[in-house]
């Protein structure tokens, strides 16, 4: 078995106590004998960890058929949802298949362009993006549980109306794909009704952990990248996690070393990288660990950078601000491409000392330089090594993020399966908009504006 994902603290050592690290770890065992017993609290929410292995075939094979007829029939899929809904889709499209994905040719990206939408309220957002399509061919992935989520739900409406005036309400119901519950909600309500192929949100599985589900999986599909690796990979890792939790380079050890430093002063995690196909990996794990850990006044700050782009911006704050961080460093170790730097007859940028280097020798120089200094600047680095940009390796890394975090939080002393906090904003949001119901609470929201 592969272990394409690797933690490493050995560029940490000098802030870790052995002795205290020794506890720390005994203390994350014991949080992932409760995870695994399934004794802790939203103990209904983990059908994720047997996800990999006992997903359900006939659905696969459905996502797969659906994700061939998007490729087919479509110049472009719109892909709708928030949170959960969309970001480890993304993720996936964005950190397996080429930097400028959108803009290659049709031929050759064989698969459609991909734009999200519901993730934010913006009409200019909106707009643009029907104007993108144009009057192209288009299908529609919506991704709710309920159905009535603000965003999603807005961004639905119109692009429903929009697929149904061009290709008739027959026509329109063969190109949107409803990926909701299994049998309630306003969703899945209008999807029998009008004959969308459906396809299911697990009552078991929170909208954060749920990449692996029909939720991720379909438009990761449907952009051509292999899912059946995607799921081996975290197979994979599930089958270490099992079978190989004491060992100090996997998930329950980076459980530990991040509650460690919680407890020793340090409220943020800044997780940084170094090739931009990761960015939306970090706004996946943000998310994740963000939603999971942040209750009862508790949890770090999930936060991320992209270097060296952000070194220009943010460098100098990791490197001399307040030391309320520790960084882990993500490290893509084999590069899938790279430009070879040629000599300058004239040396006017001084760079001639790099002829015949390429530039992912230059970039992973970057990165162990900036590591070193940071260390030197008083802020721990982590590192988690992956091996590659391939379906197999992300799907172990998907795994084993998810899997420490359920580890990570029962030792946090939180339950990491609900969002309680999530709904404050919304309250808010409807009495202002006038929902019924709310009448009340707007009264006093104006008041205080």
């Amino acid at each position: 078995m592969k272990k394409n994902v690797v933690f490493d603290y050995s560029k940490a050592a000098q802030y870790i106590d052995g002795d205290a690290l020794k506890a720390m770890k005994a203390r994350a065992l014991e949080a992932r004998e409760v995870l695994m017993g399934r004794t802790g609290a939203g103990n209904d929410f983990l059908g994720w960890i047997d996800l990999p292995v006992a997903y359900d075939k006939d659905e696969f094979a459905r996502i797969q058929k659906a994700a061939a007829q998007i490729r087919e029939d479509s110049d472009v899929l719109v892909v709708i949802g928030i949170g959960g809904s969309y970001l480890g889709a993304r993720a996936a499209n964005e950190f397996l298949n080429h930097s400028f994905y959108n803009n290659l040719s049709r031929e050759e990206r064989k698969a459609p362009e991909i734009y999200y939408c519901g993730n934010s309220i913006s009409g200019t957002y909106l707009k643009h993006l029907i104007e993108i399509i144009g009057e192209r061919d288009f299908s529609v992935n919506v991704i709710s549980k309920s159905g009535t989520t603000t965003e999603p739900a807005i961004a639905f409406r119109v692009f429903k109306a929009l697929a149904e005036k061009k290709y008739g309400k027959e026509g329109a119901a063969k190109r949107i794909y409803a990926t909701t519950d299994q049998k309630k909600g306003a969703l899945k309500t209008l999807a029998t009704a009008e004959g969308y192929e459906s396809f299911i949100v697990p009552d078991d599985i929170g909208g954060r952990f749920s990449v692996l589900t029909a939720v991720g999986l379909l438009p990761i599909a449907a952009s051509g990248v292999d899912i059946c690796a995607l799921m081996q990979g975290a197979a994979d890792m599930r089958e270490l996690c099992l079978n190989d939790a004491e060992a100090d380079d996997g998930a329950v050890m980076y459980a530990a070393v991040r509650n460690l430093f919680l407890e020793n002063g340090k409220t943020v995690e800044l997780t940084t990288n170094y090739e931009p196909c990761f960015h939306y990996v970090a706004e996946w794990w943000k998310q994740l660990y963000g939603e999971s850990e942040g209750k009862d006044r508790k949890g770090l700050f999930p936060a991320s950078c992209d270097f060296t782009t952000d070194l220009h911006s943010m460098g100098q704050y990791v490197q001399d601000g307040a030391r309320i961080m520790f960084e882990t460093v993500v490290d893509i170790q084999e590069s899938t491409d790279t430009v070879v730097l040629e000599a300058e007859a004239e040396d006017l940028d001084g760079l001639n000392y790099l002829t015949g280097k390429d530039m992912d020798f230059v970039n992973r120089c970057a990165m162990q330089g900036t590591l070193l200094a940071h260390t030197d600047g008083d802020v721990p680095n982590l590192q988690i090594h992956v091996k590659d940009r391939t379906a197999y390796s992300l799907g172990q890394l998907f795994y084993f993020y998810e899997y420490a975090c359920g580890v990570s939080g029962y030792v946090l002393g939180v339950n990491p399966f609900n969002q309680p906090g999530v709904e404050s904003y919304k309250k808010n949001m409807f009495a202002l908009l006038g929902k019924p119901g709310y009448e009340d609470a707007r009264e006093a929201l104006l008041a205080r504006l």
